[in-house]
């Protein structure tokens, strides 16, 4: 670990808690002192020491088209130089807003916010309106940003840290959140009544690491929501846009009622986003009686980010080229485990993925929850120190994006096989 590093890290204990501003940068998961970032280019990151790293979280997610993409970096200056914010509205709010909602067919109308957090937050609001019905499923492990309501048996920081449900959080407001395993619909019927407003749920799981949806396990939720009169929510913060021009309802051919986003409509920027039928957005204010708000949404620098990301991503072969490397990746890891003879399941969807180190199959948080941290936490420093910087959390997606070319893709697989040949022989004695 590089000296700037820890002395920054020392000197932001002091002032912010734990010296981070999001929890799961705080290593704690596996141990020793973040990383501080100076910059980052393509498919790489630079450390305050000057050090060089493959860069495998993204921002754990958004920079699909790799950092310091040029169309983007021109959209953002050019941005700039008009105002940063006005408080009023601007062209770009209606042009990204019409790119979302031609790109995911159940969107008709879309509200931009500012985080994914609050795009949930705002969503469960709506879910609550429509139906007159206070209950919402969510699933174990399944994170959906720190809202009160859904920090019940969460995944993500909460998960890493092995922490129950979050202090602060009133019992009273948890109380109408239940929590049922993933790929579980046995549970989920028995879970859902008549109170019940919405179901929500991460179509791909990225916050107990990467975990994908068993076979009919998305339709099996909208054919239970139909029935009982409930909505569904899909949270595609992560999945939007990144498993799928169209988000992963696209590639699972399901329909929500409401989709909320982040991450990659926001190049990298600050943002996010609810949407659905226009009978169910007409409800929003000032057009309806659900009154939600806020100073910087629609802000003109994260639009113009998310609008020239996502013109790049409609017109290229990007999601082809993603699907390609990242099988090659996964290939080369997991016949490397098998020659060490190290247990591990690599869980992957397009770009997303998690190496979970477990015999598997990796199916939900429990099953997630049986890798062996210890393992984990070796593997991730020894890939560090070869120069490769995964998330630090054993629970949390890795992406790649259209900057990692085949040479990194196999300087990757390379160095994942030393280091699993280190860990085997480590191990055993």
């Amino acid at each position: 670990m590089g000296k700037n590093s820890e002395t920054l890290f020392s000197r932001a204990q002091e002032i912010i808690p734990g010296g981070v501003n999001s929890p799961v940068r705080a290593f704690k998961g596996v141990g020793g002192t973040p990383l501080f970032i100076d910059q980052a280019l393509g498919s790489r990151i630079f450390d305050a020491d000057g050090l060089q790293y493959i860069d495998c979280v993204g921002s754990w997610g958004p920079m699909i088209l790799g950092h310091g993409h040029r169309y983007v970096v021109e959209a953002v200056k050019k941005a700039a130089t008009r105002g940063f914010s006005f408080g009023a509205p601007t062209v770009g709010e209606i042009e990204l807003a019409e790119m979302i909602a031609q790109a995911i067919p159940s969107i008709e109308m879309v509200r931009l916010v500012n985080s994914g957090t609050e795009a949930t937050m705002s969503a469960l609001r709506l879910a609550r309106a429509a139906t007159g019905r206070k209950k919402i499923i969510k699933f174990d492990g399944g994170y959906h940003g720190h809202v009160d309501a859904l920090l019940v048996k969460a995944g993500s920081g909460g998960a890493t840290f092995n922490v129950p449900d979050s202090a602060g959080v009133p019992k009273e407001v948890t109380e109408l959140t239940i929590s049922v395993p993933y790929n579980n619909l046995k549970a989920v019927r028995e879970a859902m009544d008549g109170e019940v407003a919405a179901v929500i749920v991460e179509p791909v799981a990225g916050n107990m690491g990467c975990v994908p949806p068993a076979e009919g396990f998305l339709q099996g939720l909208r054919d239970i929501c139909t029935e009982a009169g409930a909505l569904l929510i899909l949270d595609e913060v992560m999945t939007g846009f990144r498993v799928a021009y169209g988000g992963a309802q696209s590639l699972y051919n399901v329909k929500p009622d409401i989709t909320t986003l982040g991450k990659i409509i926001g190049g990298g920027m600050p943002i996010g986003a609810y949407g659905g039928s226009r009978e169910l957005m007409q409800l929003v204010s000032p057009l309806g009686p659900m009154y939600q708000a806020g100073t910087l949404s629609g802000n003109p620098i994260a639009v113009a980010a998310g609008k020239a990301t996502l013109g790049v991503l409609k017109n290229s072969s990007i999601y082809a080229d993603l699907e390609e490397r990242s099988g090659e990746f996964q290939t080369g890891v997991t016949k490397s485990a098998e020659k060490h003879g190290v247990p591990l399941t690599v869980n992957r969807v397009g770009s997303m993925w998690t190496i979970f180190f477990t015999e598997g199959p990796v199916t939900d948080y429990e099953s997630a929850n049986k890798s062996n941290r210890e393992r984990f936490s070796r593997f991730f420093h020894l890939m560090l120190g070869e120069g490769v910087y995964l998330p630090p959390s054993q629970l949390e997606a890795a992406f790649f994006s259209a900057a990692h070319a085949k040479k990194d893709i196999l300087q990757l697989i390379e160095r994942a096989d030393r280091v699993l040949k280190k860990i085997n022989w480590e191990f055993e004695k």
